[in-house]
């Protein structure tokens, strides 16, 4: 049975307050979150993948529970950090596969493989990371945007309740920030 979106926001907040009961409470309410979200994101791995769901579900729920002076505000705000932490796992398992397999050196990745992200190689997954980062230090929101959409597989909606945005302002920002990835890509592979 799904947790009304209440409870783990409650949850959520004891836990802010450092009620370590309330995370124990809340890691069977959101685990089958959890676990689409981490299938969601292997999904898009090379096959052979060393990383297993369950793996990456504890490394994430770890990582987030260990957090200092999180204000969480609700379970999309969570489920976006957990997104993100799922991400930032997978990208550290892939630069260390890329530096003992290629002795460091990144490729960029050719436009194409932008809009196609099923079985994406841990170097092409890097350069993507790279275009991020430099979105990031230009506009934080876009890049946000890109991360929930791209990585998480969050909805148009879920991602303007995770940043408290409009629905209009997530479309606009995401079309923006697609084309600009767009270009990145074309003038750096």
């Amino acid at each position: 049975m799904k947790p009304a979106p209440g409870d783990v926001t409650q949850l959520l907040i004891q836990a802010g307050r450092g009620d370590r009961d309330a995370l124990d409470e809340m890691l069977p309410q959101v685990y089958g979150e959890l676990r689409r979200l981490a299938n969601f994101y292997l999904s898009r791995e090379r096959f052979g993948h060393t990383l297993q769901p369950t793996a990456l579900v504890h490394e994430a729920y770890l990582r987030l529970i260990d957090q200092q002076n999180v204000d969480w505000k609700n379970r999309a705000h969570f489920f976006g950090l957990a997104a993100e932490m799922m991400r930032r796992i997978l990208m550290n398992h892939a630069r260390r596969r890329a530096a003992g397999r290629h002795g460091g050196k990144l490729e960029r990745i050719s436009l194409s493989k932008v809009h196609l992200p099923s079985g994406m190689k841990d170097i092409e997954l890097i350069a993507l990371d790279d275009a991020l980062k430099q979105l990031t230090s230009m506009d934080p929101r876009k890049s946000r945007i890109v991360e929930l959409k791209f990585f998480s597989g969050l909805t148009t909606e879920e991602i303007a309740e995770v940043l408290q945005i409009s629905v209009a302002t997530v479309e606009r920002e995401w079309a923006t920030a697609r084309a600009w990835l767009f270009r990145w890509v074309k003038g750096k592979g």
